[in-house]
């Protein structure tokens, strides 16, 4: 960019930062949310759960289902073959 646009855009530098700083938590997120690790770690919690009564076999399916959904979308992340599609 020229000098003159970027005095130009200066006023909305907090705006850019912002936003800089907004995708760089959601980034982090994401990492967390679709480790391999932390998927296994919730899934033997669950398991745990369900060995202790605290909930349903009903409760455990569907929480596993779901976990098992973020277990195959981290392995196609870091395999690279994910396409962005979570149908």
């Amino acid at each position: 960019m020229g000098l003159i646009s970027e005095v130009l855009l200066l006023p909305f530098a907090p705006v850019r930062g912002s936003g800089w700083v907004i995708e760089q938590v959601v980034r982090e997120a994401e990492r967390i949310y679709y480790d391999p690790a932390t998927v296994r770690t919730e899934l033997a919690r669950l398991e745990e759960r369900l060995d202790a009564g605290e909930i349903t076999e009903e409760e455990f399916d569907e929480q596993e289902d779901e976990l098992l959904d973020r277990l195959e979308s981290a392995t196609r992340r870091s395999a690279g073959t994910d396409n962005g599609w979570t149908g």
